[in-house]
């Protein structure tokens, strides 16, 4: 029988791994002048769009041309969670951003990560509409706090923390909801093992 399994290597595989790579280079431009040098903040800006924009590129292709895996579920949410760990720990070494805003949210998102490595004997998580609400609301937030909002109305920095705001608050109620799914799935995995004893 022929495997009819979607190959790993495929072009939404391919940009989620282009998003990572983009990491470095975001970071690289953001710290430059220590954060100072607008344009320079604007060239961190521009790859942090374009590396959020594929995201959403990546999936959809993903699901278009029936090219889903496990692979691509996995590194999905690593490459988000790589992206905003690196602009979140930035922005707060910058002191643009309130250290317990990074902690909380990179808590809660490596806390998920690692209960999606606990569950990949029962099946891979995928993220919730909830978890890709966050992932929009964070990235809209971060994309406000890259901007150089010294130079901008102060209407901008008020509205890039009233989002954050929201964000943070999203992504700690999209985290229990995954908490509740993963002892769900934990509970059905050991009833279902103990029957085939």
């Amino acid at each position: 029988m022929v495997d009819a399994s979607p190959s790993r290597l495929n072009v939404a595989n391919a940009l989620t791994v282009a998003r990572i790579v983009l990491v470095p280079f975001f970071a690289a431009a953001l710290l430059v002048g220590d954060g100072d040098e607008v344009g320079w903040r604007l060239v961190a800006a521009g790859i942090f769009l374009v590396a959020a924009i594929t995201d959403r590129i990546d999936g959809d292709i993903a699901r278009r041309s029936n090219q889903v895996t496990d692979l691509g579920k996995l590194l999905d949410p690593i490459a988000d969670k790589l992206l905003m760990g690196t602009a979140l720990v930035l922005l707060s070494v910058l002191d643009e951003l309130p250290w317990w805003v990074t902690v909380v949210v990179l808590v809660r998102e490596i806390g998920i990560t690692v209960m999606r490595f606990f569950l990949l004997r029962y099946l891979v998580l995928p993220a919730s509409r909830g978890g890709k609400i966050k992932t929009v609301l964070q990235s809209f937030a971060i994309g406000l706090y890259l901007l150089p909002l010294d130079h901008l109305p102060d209407a901008v920095g008020i509205v890039a923390a009233v989002v954050m705001g929201a964000a943070v608050a999203l992504t700690l109620v999209t985290g229990v909801d995954y908490v509740r799914t993963a002892v769900r799935v934990r509970r059905a995995g050991l009833r279902a093992a103990a029957t085939t004893r």
